[in-house]
């Protein structure tokens, strides 16, 4: 194949690309827009901060509760006819949301507004892997930075309404946005009626992995509460019925457990729960010590991590050539040890002092790394399954994605928590041992990353052909 045929991209593919991430964008802006605006609710709403808080709550935990039903769907009613359904849904509880009328309305519509919007940033990376075939690096690469945008966004734009306009406007502003992508949905989405699959639902599998994946978040969030520990050990048992029951069932349950049983897809989705989780779990812990222990205000702290997003904004328009030079081995291998290495300065700081040169160009490493180590792995996962097996697969890796953060997380915290009742307090010596149990789960992201295929081909008849061998 000549340079410039293995540079083509298919026909139109960048309309959809644009349709996808559209979606996608809107999700993840508002599971955002209105942190910063919880105190506002509360006082115009005439509710506490305790209820209002379910704005946000309940908008994530219903993103989670819908996440397992979108393989299911996709196949039932095709992509594109649910794509435009979720945006017709997430266009009306948008507008819903802005005429609400007390909390627990606004709660509610909210919910409604994260049952359809859990289903777009799924299905707009199901549709860029179809689209995209074996140039899916070089895509997503693109593609994953106006949806990085989102939750950077999102505090930007609520403050700025809330300075010079009515709160409604948080949402209201979604709905202009909203049509037009629905209009540019039934222009560009290709037709997709005849990929459907009739397939029995799975009811039993989803009481058992929906409810247990919104307990795991929500008691990962409680930890330090009685209420958390115990919502914790029912997703737990939920989660490992489920993994009982889908063991049982095969291609019939909600998640296709066999997909798991694959070598690179297997790989690929530790790397991502493993990388997502140890990215997670340093929002936590970065923050928090540079506020208990080096006494910055939450507005310095804010723009001291910025080199962390500059970082991944900067490679990732890369990933496709490094990709297709080096193989997704090396790049994703290259990403995480480059994240080790932005992480391991912070024990040195925690231990001998801040000093901000070094802070900012660990971050500035760690951002370039965790933008190099995702997109490869991704891109390993889709390459290895049959294209008609793809919304199972894309629903499975996002919730191995969604697993990652509070798994890790809440290791990190509980270790942290442990020290620092140990030494008396949030001491430097405490964030010393969480930065060093950080690193060490990181060095466990590159050991799988190195477990990568150097290339992952889809052949014409849709077999997997691994050249899994160093080159």
């Amino acid at each position: 194949m000549t340079k410039g045929a293995a540079e083509t991209l298919p026909a139109g593919i960048w309309k959809i690309v644009t349709v996808a991430i559209l979606g996608s964008f809107l999700s993840q802006l508002d599971a955002t827009v209105v942190n910063v605006s919880l105190p506002t609710l509360a006082v115009e709403l005439h509710s506490t901060l305790s209820t209002i808080q379910w704005v946000t709550s309940g908008y994530l935990l219903a993103l989670a509760l819908m996440l397992p039903m979108n393989g299911w769907l996709v196949d039932r009613l095709g992509a594109r006819r649910l794509y435009l359904w979720c945006f017709a849904t997430f266009t009306l509880s948008s507008a819903l949301c802005g005429e609400a009328w007390s909390a627990g309305s606004l709660v509610g519509f909210r919910v409604l507004q994260g049952m359809s919007g859990g289903l777009l940033a799924p299905m707009a990376q199901m549709m860029i892997a179809r689209a995209a075939g074996k140039h899916m690096a070089r895509v997503m690469g693109y593609a994953a930075l106006p949806i990085l945008l989102g939750p950077i966004l999102g505090p930007v734009l609520a403050g700025t309404i809330l300075q010079h306009a009515s709160w409604r406007w948080l949402f209201l502003v979604n709905v202009p946005v909203c049509l037009a992508g629905i209009v540019m949905a039934a222009l560009f989405l290709p037709d997709d009626s005849g990929e459907r699959r009739v397939r029995a639902f799975d009811g039993l599998g989803f009481v058992l992995l929906s409810p247990g994946l919104v307990l795991f978040l929500y008691g990962s969030d409680h930890l330090q509460e009685t209420t958390g520990r115990v919502l914790l050990g029912a997703a737990a048992l939920l989660l490992g019925l489920f993994v009982r029951h889908g063991k049982a069932k095969g291609e019939g349950a909600l998640l296709d457990l066999e997909l798991f049983q694959r070598k690179v897809f297997a790989t690929a989705a530790s790397t991502q729960f493993l990388s997502n989780g140890v990215s997670y779990a340093a929002q936590m812990l970065v923050p928090f010590y540079l506020i208990q222990v080096c006494g910055k205000s939450p507005s310095e702290t804010g723009l001291m991590l910025a080199p962390l997003g500059l970082g991944m904004v900067c490679v990732y328009p890369l990933m496709g050539k490094l990709t297709q030079r080096f193989g997704i081995r090396w790049v994703s291998a290259s990403g995480a040890t480059l994240v080790l290495v932005g992480l391991a300065p912070m024990v040195f700081l925690a231990s001998h002092g801040l000093m901000t040169g070094v802070l900012v160009a660990a971050l500035m490493v760690r951002g370039i790394g965790q933008g190099a180590v995702g997109i490869p792995s991704i891109t390993a996962a889709y390459a290895s399954v049959p294209k008609r097996e793809l919304p199972m697969a894309t629903t499975s890796l996002n919730i191995v994605q969604r697993l990652g953060g509070p798994t890790l997380t809440t290791v990190c915290a509980t270790f942290l928590a442990w020290r620092m009742r140990l030494s008396g307090g949030a001491s430097a010596k405490a964030f010393v041992a969480g930065f060093a149990l950080l690193c060490g789960l990181q060095a466990l992201a590159l050991l799988s990353a190195l477990r990568l295929p150097t290339r992952v081909e889809r052949s014409a008849d849709e077999s997997v052909a691994l050249d899994a061998a160093a080159e």
